[in-house]
């Protein structure tokens, strides 16, 4: 049998097939040990927010998309440092952490979160979470201290833009533990005025009620709520503690929304609104009129 002689052809469509295969190989497995290290989207919920995050960031192709949003929860915007020159008059803040992204003819690119970058202002309208406002950094670690001291632990995330925070319960009394105990969890790539707004909505959901009774904090049960209407009077209570020591966020823009959507305000409880913005207050020592001890 003769030999069949060799064609570049044949030899180049083989080495792209394989070239191909290898790739899918490899993206398949940087995926699964993503998911793996992450823990992440094992929730229906998150899921959704996974697809939706995909949907939002057309510039990058949904596999990079996906890429990003595991690598920072949240993000909002990315784009090359190139890309944040020219066309954003920004560039890189030194020592950042840069996002990794597949790149057609090369391993790898580098891009940055918009939280990671400095320089020309951007439109306030770009930021998911939006605040101004006189919070020093000073008076964040006193607030840090004071939430610490109530049993209200502290966790620094790192996030995208679109992640401000959460608070949840880490556990609750048992024989022979007397309290509750919670976690409070703040991004910290926002500014302090946004943080600050951020905890007084995460704290709002604690004295609302909306994480479960607790009688040391003279928190009341109320679980019969929906999301929405949660989320409504958590950033009720922050409005009115923002708005009452000098701090301007989007929070006036998300109550007329759901005030517009709404034809009934007749679920909204003013009395515990009002009543959780004091007990904020109180607990961060923003005004004199209560102290927790």
């Amino acid at each position: 049998m003769s030999k069949q002689p060799d064609t570049p052809g044949n030899d180049f469509a083989s080495c792209e097939g394989q070239q191909d295969i290898l790739s899918t190989v490899a993206a398949r497995s940087l995926l699964d040990q993503l998911l793996t290290d992450s823990q992440l989207y094992k929730q229906s919920k998150d899921y959704k927010e996974l697809l939706d995050f995909v949907i939002r960031l057309r510039n990058f192709a949904p596999f990079n998309a996906m890429l990003l949003q595991l690598q920072k929860p949240g993000l909002s915007y990315a784009a090359s440092a190139t890309d944040w020159q020219q066309r954003f008059g920004r560039k890189p803040k030194d020592g950042v952490r840069p996002l990794l992204i597949l790149w057609p003819f090369g391993p790898v690119a580098l891009v940055y979160d918009v939280m990671d970058t400095e320089g020309r202002d951007l439109p306030e309208d770009v930021a998911s979470f939006f605040a101004h406002g006189s919070i020093t950094e000073g008076q964040f670690k006193k607030f840090i201290t004071l939430t610490t001291t109530n049993r209200i632990q502290w966790n620094w995330v790192d996030a995208g833009d679109r992640r401000a925070g959460s608070i949840c319960v880490v556990s609750r009394p048992k024989e022979g533990k007397q309290f509750t105990e919670y976690q409070v969890n703040i991004n910290r790539n926002h500014s302090i005025p946004v943080q600050f707004a951020t905890l007084t909505h995460e704290l709002g959901h604690l004295f609302l009620g909306h994480l479960g009774p607790d009688k040391k904090l003279k928190v009341p049960l109320r679980y019969q709520l929906t999301h929405s209407q949660r989320e409504f009077e958590a950033e009720s209570v922050a409005y009115l503690v923002c708005e009452r020591n000098g701090v301007k966020s989007k929070s006036q823009t998300y109550l007329a929304n759901y005030v517009e959507k709404t034809s009934s305000l007749d679920s909204v409880d003013l009395y515990q609104i009002m009543r959780a913005a004091g007990q904020v207050e109180a607990l961060l020592e923003l005004t004199s009129h209560a102290r927790y001890k």
